[in-house]
């Protein structure tokens, strides 16, 4: 059982009062560790139609959420989050999204809570771990895309299974419920930052307690009327680790990316990939864990000391250029692919076998020569450029 953040589990102290983007999944949790004696348990609490709950329900659900491998729970008001909206609007209209949709696309909607379920009193956001240590060298020879960590696997099932078991303890006590994750309808960072799971961090990722970033969030709207949890402080400080180890420059500001140079999205956009910042890809073919890897709270969470299995780390690159459509959308159709398209997973293995394969391979070089004798024009032009790249390095190696 993963531990428990006994910070962030709920609470109850009075009725409600009246707040971004990033990539932000085989799971592996934290060793045990016994909640502390200490940790707040509600006594009672008043329901919107104000019949008093049974004191055993905020434990049922801190019981539950254990159970399920979450390692935080808090509650959140469901009141719009007018800050973050105002953010996504103008970061939106400053260019910074890059255009990315999901939760720029409509953030009227994506910050207002109420419009999921209506009658809603409160969110219920719990916090997933994944395992985030070293990644062990991939299993096949020839050349391989590096897969970031958060998509190794679909982490957001887990995650799902463990929420809908919080919600049915509030099912079962006559409330309603909806579960949302990685979902437009709603800003999970902002609900979780609420909800007191943890701080915004310099990268833009929420950072938990003691499980840093390497986490997966998600909520529960409900008509149950729960009292919020604290918020934690901000833990980040002057550290600029995050934003000087950014291989692009994408944390333009503390807590500010700018997608548009933001290798996770870049590989998600549909065109032409930016000249400026192929070789900055390196071997990545889907996200990138770089500002999480430097982050000391990260480094110090017990996922930094799993190690992941190859098998889902790596891809292999000329597969990709050779598989047939339905083929490589049955491997890898999990991932954001635009439009569903597997030119772009094509686009982006070209960038990988240029920067990362041994240029002196034969069967690399043909494969690659193939697309850049193609119709495709996109699929020509990185086929090119990897070439070029490929050519490059070879001499570099003389």
């Amino acid at each position: 059982m993963p531990s428990w953040s006994t910070s962030t589990s709920i609470e109850l102290s009075k009725c409600w009062p009246s707040q971004g983007w990033c990539p932000n999944f085989a799971i592996v949790g934290a060793r045990a560790i016994l909640p502390s004696a200490a940790t707040a348990r509600a006594d009672r609490f008043t329901c919107d139609n104000g019949a008093v709950n049974a004191p055993s329900l905020i434990d049922q659900l801190n019981d539950a959420a254990q159970r399920a491998g979450l390692v935080a729970l808090g509650v959140a008001a469901v009141e719009p989050f007018t800050d973050t909206r105002e953010i996504l609007e103008t970061r939106k209209a400053d260019g910074l999204h890059g255009g990315m949709a999901f939760t720029y696309r409509d953030p009227v909607r994506s910050t207002d809570p109420e419009r999921i379920l209506a009658g809603a009193c409160s969110l219920v956001v719990g916090a997933f771990p994944y395992a985030a240590g070293q990644v062990n060298e991939p299993s096949f020879d020839g050349p391989a895309g590096r897969v970031a960590r958060y998509a190794i696997t679909d982490h957001y099932a887990a995650l799902r299974s463990a929420l809908d078991q919080v919600a049915a303890v509030l099912e079962a006590a006559g409330h309603r419920t909806r579960v949302v994750l990685d979902d437009n309808a709603l800003v999970d960072r902002a609900a979780a930052q609420r909800a007191g799971l943890g701080w915004f961090g310099h990268n833009a990722n929420l950072l938990v307690p003691g499980y840093g970033s390497w986490v997966v969030l998600g909520s529960i709207v409900t008509d149950a009327d729960l009292s919020p949890s604290e918020p934690v402080p901000d833990g980040c400080g002057t550290c600029r680790r995050c934003l000087d180890g950014c291989p692009t420059g994408a944390i333009v500001a503390p807590g500010v990316v700018d997608a548009r140079r933001c290798l996770a999205w870049l590989v998600q956009a549909e065109g032409t990939f930016p000249m400026e910042f192929r070789e900055a890809l390196g071997d990545r073919i889907y996200g990138c864990d770089e500002c999480q890897e430097v982050c000391p709270p990260a480094r110090r969470s017990p996922q930094a000391k799993e190690t992941i299995d190859a098998s889902s780390s790596w891809v292999d690159l000329l597969w990709m250029l050779n598989a047939e459509d339905d083929e490589l959308l049955s491997q890898v159709g999990r991932w954001y692919i635009p439009r569903r398209d597997p030119r772009y997973l094509r686009r982006n293995a070209l960038l990988a076998i240029g920067n990362s394969a041994d240029p002196h391979d034969a069967d690399v070089r043909a494969a690659v020569e193939a697309f850049a004798l193609a119709d495709d024009e996109m699929l020509s032009e990185h086929a090119k450029w990897s070439l070029q790249r490929l050519g490059e390095r070879a001499q570099a190696q003389r």
